[in-house]
């Protein structure tokens, strides 16, 4: 009986969780990369033992918490949605820096000037008309 009962409050205590997380903006990856860089600073503090380290890395906790239950979830997207667009080419350079300094030796990276899509020239081939496989814009570009 003990063991349904304990069951019963487990199912009661994810409901009211759930509940609670409903409508709410959730983990997004500036969340994530703001959580990430506070466990570096926690990390970096652990050595150096300063204030301040410990002041950055416990704001960057709070701005995650905030991101992650804030309910206005369309200014949470757009926010995230610009990070992730300026830090952009960081970011794949981050996921894979081998592969990234091969390509930048291979290829030239150009943005569309109509979205802003990245399209991959070949090095070395010149004065190029290129076509946006995104929107289809026609645009020169030199690789």
């Amino acid at each position: 009986m003990a063991n349904g009962t304990n069951g019963n409050k487990m199912e009661e205590a994810q409901r009211k969780v759930l509940e609670w997380a409903r409508g709410r903006n959730g983990a997004d990856e500036l969340s994530g990369a703001c959580t990430t860089l506070a466990v570096i600073f926690v990390i970096i503090d652990l050595f150096a033992r300063t204030t301040w380290v410990s002041v950055v890395a416990l704001i960057l906790l709070g701005y995650s918490w905030f991101r992650i239950t804030s309910k206005d979830v369309s200014a949470r997207s757009r926010e995230n949605s610009q990070v992730l667009k300026a830090a952009g080419p960081v970011i794949s350079f981050l996921a894979n820096p081998a592969a990234e300094l091969r390509e930048a030796k291979n290829y030239v990276h150009l943005a569309c000037p109509g979205c802003g899509q990245r399209v991959r020239i070949p090095r070395g081939k010149g004065k190029v008309r290129i076509t946006c496989p995104k929107c289809h814009t026609r645009f020169d570009g030199k690789a």
